[in-house]
């Protein structure tokens, strides 16, 4: 089953087209990563994968063929954004998420908004996973994150995804955290897909030693400008 399936996909926001011919087909059980420049789609295509936005061209649908933004789609997809969208005032005290709060030793009654930036993507992230989703969908979780709060975060996500059988589809400019949990890369530059496919499989075709490498090895061939 493929958690996500494009074909011809294309977002247009006026005159440009902030994704175009978007074809690519993401395999269930995989921690996919999402990564290219700023300005290539990125976002654009997860939220279209989640339903938060309609395609201007071609077709999307999510967990085997659900149509994106469906009820049946968003029953099984957790989303967390780039900026892990809490109310201030929100209390950390659901119960389905107890034993994870205290497993991160979060008070289970302290104010969303006085908790750390780790603290709080963990907690986003604590309350995605006790949906009990079959796809998880992260947008740059770990951009405003310190080392050691983005280590963890991303050992959650491993954890969930082998305990659990959630399959991930991850953006991040992070390329040295993606690199022990992808197993799967799809690679955006200009609007389009540039690769696509297993990562050890990418690597062992392309010659390349690491995900850093081969993902800056296509985007130099694709956007010349990231080198000056």
């Amino acid at each position: 089953m493929d958690v996500v399936e494009a074909s011809g996909l294309g977002k247009r926001y006026g005159a440009t087209w902030a994704l175009r011919e978007c074809s690519l087909e993401i395999p269930a059980g995989q921690v996919a990563a999402l990564v290219g420049p700023n300005g290539a789609g990125k976002t654009t295509l997860l939220n279209l994968a989640v339903g938060l936005t309609p395609p201007s061209a071609g077709a999307v649908t999510v967990l085997g063929g659900r149509r994106a933004g469906s009820p049946a789609a968003l029953d099984g997809i957790a989303f967390v954004a780039q900026d892990t969208p809490l109310y201030k005032s929100l209390s950390v005290d659901q119960s389905y998420a107890m034993a994870r709060l205290a497993e991160l030793g979060i008070p289970p009654r302290r104010k969303a908004g006085k908790l750390s930036g780790g603290q709080q993507a963990q907690l986003a992230l604590t309350l995605a996973l006790a949906r009990r989703p079959r796809l998880l969908v992260l947008d740059e979780p770990v951009a405003m994150l310190d080392p050691v709060a983005r280590h963890d975060f991303m050992a959650t996500v491993l954890a969930a995804s082998a305990a659990d059988g959630v399959s991930v589809l991850l953006s991040s400019h992070v390329l040295t955290e993606l690199e022990r949990v992808a197993s799967y890369l799809i690679l955006l530059s200009r609007g389009q897909v540039r690769l696509a496919g297993q990562v050890d499989d990418l690597l062992a075709t392309r010659g390349q030693a690491s995900l850093e490498e081969l993902a800056m090895a296509c985007l130099r061939e694709t956007t010349p400008e990231v080198t000056r």
